[in-house]
């Protein structure tokens, strides 16, 4: 069964990049729009048979779901053997839980849009909460960006007796302990204790663990509009911290985020491609470092080909 990955308008640079690990180029398709602005797709070749790919990351507008649904049901009405959507970020995943009256599910309702298009696997990364993976159904695959962040936190020389990792909230301690463990064994790990006062806004209530005249790797999964990043560095600064990295997965990135970054004591953004970013021009295009997940891409589909498994590619 030969292998043929697709992808969308959103980030084809991603999807090209993975390609050329696999020893391949990125399967023809015309993903365009009518007259009145609807999503049209059209595949540029014959896929029965095969074992399809859609890479396609799923931020605002709502569009880019179109288009990732739009090519599963072609590839699944072309008669593909096996499609697999390959999403390299969630969009709709904040509201993953009826927390209050009259809300709804937004990431429950996607994933079983994309099961109803036709996918017979999903490949997810640093979902926004883990436990969300069952909305997309029984064959779902979830990596994690450690793999690619953890060698770019280690090139800047942490140690235990400088640095500390630091869990942007309680609820990211585990799993910054997890990233701290693999940068290095000895590396402490602070939290910062906040409570949520809006979609974007939080308040910092204390921040448990030594981190005077520490540097620091703030983790996070992501970065929108910078607000609990540049909040989170102020407090920490007052509380004597030296240098200030935040290692995010996700730059899903509102406008005049860059902006405010820039005009924050974030010594560094770390971050990986899984959405497509312009970094700034000049001198303070180092003030964000973006590491590439196209080759753990790659690897995972490869391995998903040959039914292999993917949970070893972040356990090696």
């Amino acid at each position: 069964m030969d292998i043929r990955v697709f992808t969308g308008n959103v980030h084809p640079k991603l999807a090209a990049e993975t390609c050329r690990f696999l020893g391949m180029a990125v399967s023809p398709a015309t993903v365009g729009r009518f007259k009145d602005r609807e999503v049209r797709v059209e595949l540029g070749e014959s896929v029965r048979g095969v074992d399809a790919f859609v890479i396609q990351p799923t931020p605002a507008p709502a569009d880019t779901w179109f288009e990732l649904l739009l090519l599963i049901d072609a590839l699944r009405r072309s008669s593909a053997e096996r499609i697999t959507a390959v999403i390299s970020y969630c969009g709709y995943a904040c509201q993953d839980r009826k927390d209050k009256p009259h809300v709804p599910i937004s990431i429950e309702l996607v994933g079983q849009l994309v099961q109803r298009a036709g996918a017979d696997r999903v490949l997810l990364l640093d979902l926004h909460n883990e436990t969300t993976i069952a909305f997309f159904g029984k064959q779902t695959d979830h990596l994690y960006a450690s793999t690619v962040l953890v060698p770019a936190c280690r090139e800047l020389g942490v140690n235990p007796n400088e640095w500390v990792a630091v869990a942007s909230d309680v609820g990211r301690a585990e799993r910054t302990r997890g990233f701290a463990k693999r940068i290095h064994p000895d590396l402490p790990v602070a939290v910062i204790d906040k409570r949520r006062t809006g979609d974007a806004q939080t308040e910092v209530m204390n921040v448990i663990g030594e981190i005077k005249d520490k540097n620091l790797l703030l983790f996070d999964d992501m970065i929108r509009t910078a607000s609990t990043v540049i909040g989170d560095t102020k407090v920490l600064k007052k509380a004597g911290a030296q240098r200030i990295v935040s290692c995010v997965t996700h730059l899903n990135l509102t406008e005049g985020t860059v902006e405010r970054i820039l005009g924050s004591d974030v010594e560094l953004v770390i971050a990986t491609d899984s959405l497509p970013f312009q970094p700034p021009v000049g001198p303070q295009a180092k003030r964000f470092s973006i590491v590439s997940i196209a080759e753990l891409l790659a690897k995972a589909v490869r391995r998903i080909h040959d039914n292999q498994s993917v949970t070893e590619l972040y356990l090696q």
